[in-house]
């Protein structure tokens, strides 16, 4: 259900510690924030008590210097300390910047001179060795460091003395009175794009665009009230800081933060959660999972898995249609889900969701109809941080399969004569952060946004991405070709995990494959080939002719133009500890291409075959 909570006021009025007094005073023995303290079970704050920690962090931070309007920054995982903190700087009417926590000295560097922040609160050492030689650097405000990791703090201030120091100076007065002189058009944060190109660019969000993007983006979900939300995205990317801090106080919802992002999946098996947010890249990963166990099944079991999952896929049909789903379809769906899908998604802890949600790139259509076969939508959206987060969304009674959507309520598209997304409305940013604190508008005189990403509406009002416009391989031949698109296609093959499409100026394509690292060894055990290391698979003359296969199936549903003629197995995954993923897992083409040049350029030596 869209929640029904009493709203303090007109959202475009609201501020964010106006949700927190309401969540205090009418919702504060629910549960707010959980965490794991070591391996110990969950320690969980209510709201009264978050309202209570939100309050004497906001003194202790005063304490230290923060003041109305600066930048602070944040370097921690998803700990309470950095939730807190956030909301703390917020009632002090200061702009908490969160930093990924893989970005380089020089991105950091970047961050810290351009925000002119003065103070930072990050996790521990490893962070330190980043941070500290700005506080030497005459070229970088920064001041003071504040460190979550007692232990490993060394000479700076800990985040348990700046708390300490607020439980003996708070005043209540002057904390209500504080919260109190924030407005609507103020920044609520500064998130700076994690930057495929160039250096990151801080996008300002104020109140009233928060607040206006969670109302709507509520109203556009079907979810029951207080629900309780897994959070293990960085906080430095909107959709977490949507879904894990802001939409949690619209709701009251519950927050679990799950430290380590790499155990989303044994968080999922533990809590079985209602919702839950991917990026492509995290379904994919599941989806692999998934796949490699069922490889591993008897035939029999396999042959039952995929007749239920027949049925979910055309049930899921009618529904994607607006079609009343057949009786005896439904009974045969409802039979065989009870029976062979159920028991599954519960060993997974899926078997709870009712609403599942993916954005940031377009999602390949197979991923998606693969989560369809399970009875799981995954209701694609599109957004970006300068638009507050989704600009578009699928509805549980509105949605396609393979589009990200119609419009959130209040917000217009409209598509270029080039096919580049335009967008307008009050949940857009007022623009980029200058190094001197004022904002350069981004907007055309009529107030509409270049997105860049390209793409086109359907008749029925449905958004279709194409690509992002900077991406787009241009031939020599003139011709224009989506590499997401060519690249989706060749991954449908389960050996493929990632690839790369490079073409640009040339009169042909060529890629990068990478091995899956979860699929490739289970195909290759089911046919026999023994514990090979994923090198070693990469060069096996059977896994060398599936590819072949796998790539001359892909460019049968491609155009000539988008066919890919020469191309390379690769053995080692792509991250964002080896640079060539943003820490919101999206391709980082131009770090590929630098890695890779020689390896592209061979591919080019000599001419492929002509196509048949």
């Amino acid at each position: 259900m869209t929640t029904n909570l009493r709203l303090p006021g007109r959202p475009e009025e609201l501020t964010l510690p106006a949700l927190l007094v309401r969540n205090a005073a009418e919702h504060g023995e629910l549960p707010a924030l959980s965490w794991r303290e070591g391996a110990a079970d969950w320690r969980t704050l209510t709201w009264s008590e978050v309202r209570h920690e939100v309050a004497v962090l906001a003194a202790g931070y005063a304490a230290l210097g923060v003041e109305r309007g600066e930048h602070v920054l944040l370097m921690m995982g998803n700990r309470p300390e950095h939730w807190l903190s956030d909301l703390a700087l917020v009632h002090l009417g200061a702009v908490p910047v969160t930093v990924y926590g893989t970005s380089a000295p020089e991105q950091i560097a970047h961050i810290a001179r351009h925000s002119r922040a003065r103070v930072a609160v990050v996790e521990g050492a490893g962070e330190l060795a980043r941070w500290e030689p700005l506080l030497r650097d005459p070229t970088a405000p920064l001041e003071r460091l504040v460190v979550a990791e007692a232990a490993e703090a060394g000479p700076h201030r800990t985040y348990a003395s700046v708390r300490s120091d607020g439980a003996r100076l708070h005043r209540a007065d002057a904390f209500e009175k504080g919260w109190r002189e924030t407005r609507p058009e103020d920044p609520l944060t500064v998130v700076y794009t994690s930057g495929t190109t160039g250096d990151p660019k801080g996008v300002r969000l104020t109140h009233r665009n928060i607040l206006l993007q969670s109302v709507r983006l509520d109203r556009d979900t079907d979810l029951p009230e207080h629900a309780e939300h897994l959070c293990y995205l960085p906080f430095a990317h909107i959709a977490e800081r949507i879904l894990g801090i802001y939409l949690p106080l619209l709701r009251a919802a519950h927050v679990r933060l799950v430290a380590d992002p790499t155990a989303v999946a044994a968080a999922v098996r533990e809590r079985h959660p209602v919702q839950f947010f991917g990026v492509p890249r995290v379904w994919e990963k599941l989806a692999a999972a998934v796949k490699a166990v069922l490889a591993g099944l008897p035939d029999e079991q396999q042959r039952a898995i995929e007749g239920a999952c027949a049925l979910a896929r055309a049930r899921a049909g009618h529904r994607e249609r607006g079609e009343e789903v057949p009786a005896a379809l439904e009974a045969s769906y409802a039979e065989a889900k009870e029976r062979v899908l159920d028991p599954l998604l519960r060993m997974a802890g899926l078997d709870r969701l009712v609403w599942t949600a993916s954005a940031t790139a377009p999602m390949p259509i197979d991923v998606v109809r693969f989560w369809a076969g399970w009875g799981i939508t995954i209701m694609d959206a599109w957004g970006l941080t300068e638009t507050s987060g989704v600009c578009t969304v699928n509805r549980r009674d509105a949605f396609r399969l393979g589009s990200v959507g119609r419009p959130i309520e209040g917000l217009e598209l409209r598509i270029a004569e080039d096919g580049e997304i335009l967008t307008r409305g009050a949940t857009v940013f007022d623009g980029y952060l200058r190094p001197d604190g004022t904002v350069e508008r981004a907007h055309d005189a009529e107030g509409w946004f270049p997105t860049g990403d390209v793409g086109r509406l359907d008749e029925d009002g449905f958004l279709w991405l194409t690509d992002r416009k900077k991406e787009l391989i241009i031939t020599s031949t003139g011709k224009n070709v989506s590499p997401a698109l060519v690249e989706n296609t060749v991954k449908e093959h389960p050996l493929i995990g990632q690839a790369l499409v490079h073409g640009d100026g040339r009169s042909y394509l060529v890629a990068l494959l990478v091995l899956d690292p979860e699929l490739a060894p289970a195909w290759a055990a089911a046919r026999g080939i023994g514990t090979a290391s994923l090198a070693e698979l990469a060069e096996h003359p059977a896994v060398l002719e599936e590819t072949a296969r796998a790539v001359a199936a892909a460019n049968a549903r491609l155009n000539r133009t988008e066919q890919i003629k020469r191309y390379r197995l690769l053995a080692e995954e792509w991250g964002p500890q080896t640079g060539e993923l943003t820490p919101s897992l999206k391709l980082r083409r131009r770090v590929v291409r630098e890695k890779y040049g020689p390896l592209i350029e061979e591919l080019y030596e000599a001419q492929p075959e002509p196509p048949r």
